[in-house]
């Protein structure tokens, strides 16, 4: 997308960005960790770092990857992403059924609360030494005594601050209740993200991902396949958000 950035310029936007520790092992198609920070470095100076959140999630642990490794290699990034972005978003792997499956040969495994609150701690610590904040998304544990926020993806807070005036927006009510999310528009769907990563939620399996990239169009209206006589479209009504409060 970053060259062609220029098509949403009469847009207000920002970017949620992943970079997280993992090897091919966990993360099999994603690009090395080189091509993704310059990657994040070019996107940041061309929109803003304030523009450019950085997601370090899921924090999963394994035989291999510990609490040790997360402090490690979170210090790693945060100094090649100083000055790029100024808040970062961590949460703590869920393992959902659909996940277990596909983690299975990792020995994946969640933190457990004591791990929880002593990462939150280093990562904060870490994350301001580089002029990062750091919030978390969608938790239950409550992590503001270790210095971390509950954060949200769809950020009323951001969206204001970028758009320059107030929204009039209720919560997402189809989300989970540790979920601070505004209501919004999900236009992607499960089934279709080819960096297989083993801890991801929304592909059920790889072999059901090929299959549906298969029949991806370039110049179809829809992500997958293309509009045929027997679908029905139906138009979303949607208003302007803005509030007459004052900014």
């Amino acid at each position: 997308m970053i060259n062609r950035l220029d098509e949403l310029r009469d847009y207000n936007y920002y970017f949620q960005f992943t970079v997280n520790p993992y090897d091919k092992s966990i993360e099999p198609n994603v690009p090395h960790k080189k091509e993704v920070i310059e990657m994040f470095r070019k996107l940041s100076q061309q929109i803003g770092s304030n523009k450019v959140i950085w997601r370090y999630d899921p924090i999963l642990l394994t035989d291999r990857i510990d609490v040790a490794y997360h402090v490690k290699y979170f210090e790693e990034l945060a100094k090649r992403l100083e000055n790029l972005t100024t808040r970062c978003v961590i949460s703590f792997v869920d393992l959902y059924k659909k996940t277990l499956t596909n983690t299975k040969p990792l020995h994946m495994r969640e933190p457990s609360i004591t791990e929880m609150t002593f990462l939150a701690e280093k990562l904060v610590s870490i994350a301001q030494r580089h002029g990062i904040k750091v919030l978390s998304c969608a938790e239950k544990i409550d992590l503001s005594k270790e210095g971390v926020e509950h954060g949200c993806c769809i950020d009323p807070s951001l969206i204001e601050e970028i758009c320059g005036y107030r929204i009039e927006v209720k919560k997402d009510k189809n989300q989970r209740e540790e979920c601070g999310c505004v209501e919004s528009i999900d236009i992607g769907t499960y089934n279709t993200c080819c960096h297989a990563c083993a801890y991801c939620y929304a592909n059920f399996s790889y072999n059901q991902v090929k299959k549906q990239s298969i029949r991806h169009q370039k110049d179809s209206s829809l992500l997958i396949g293309v509009l045929t006589e027997n679908d029905v479209v139906k138009v979303r009504k949607v208003g302007l958000l803005k509030s007459q409060r004052l900014f």
